[in-house]
């Protein structure tokens, strides 16, 4: 499967943004998503991820209340809604499928996940 993050772009402090992850060759259905992220001179960490069902949710401590994740199997989509965006979140964020299908919970350790796509990157000026 190829994943594509789109949606990134410059924004000012306090503002939105609503990225969006396609898959071709594969489905995301079956699987648990996570969104990352990488800013400059920093490893990638997790930003959260969303359950097969789209029944949980997990969120980083940093993004938690801030952020929402959702996903839309029918369309093989997966969504990062990113509100009251800060300088600190300027990263190139990424999603990812999780290395097995139907799994019982959602990691947040990049070795918990396959196919990353490519990363779109977001800016945020204070």
């Amino acid at each position: 499967v190829q994943l594509q993050a789109f949606g990134g772009g410059l924004v000012q402090a306090g503002g939105s943004l609503r990225l969006s992850c396609a898959a071709s060759g594969g489905t995301l259905r079956s699987y648990n998503m996570g969104w990352f992220r990488q800013a400059p001179g920093k490893e990638r960490e997790s930003v959260g991820g969303i359950m097969y069902g789209g029944s949980s949710t997990t969120y980083a401590d940093s993004v938690k209340g801030r952020f929402t994740i959702s996903r839309d199997n029918a369309k093989n989509m997966v969504y990062l809604q990113m509100n009251n965006l800060k300088p600190e979140d300027t990263a190139v964020y990424y999603c990812a499928r999780h290395i097995k299908p139907y799994a019982p919970r959602i990691p947040s350790t990049r070795a918990d996940f396959a196919s990353w796509g490519q990363g779109t990157l977001v800016t945020v000026s204070s």
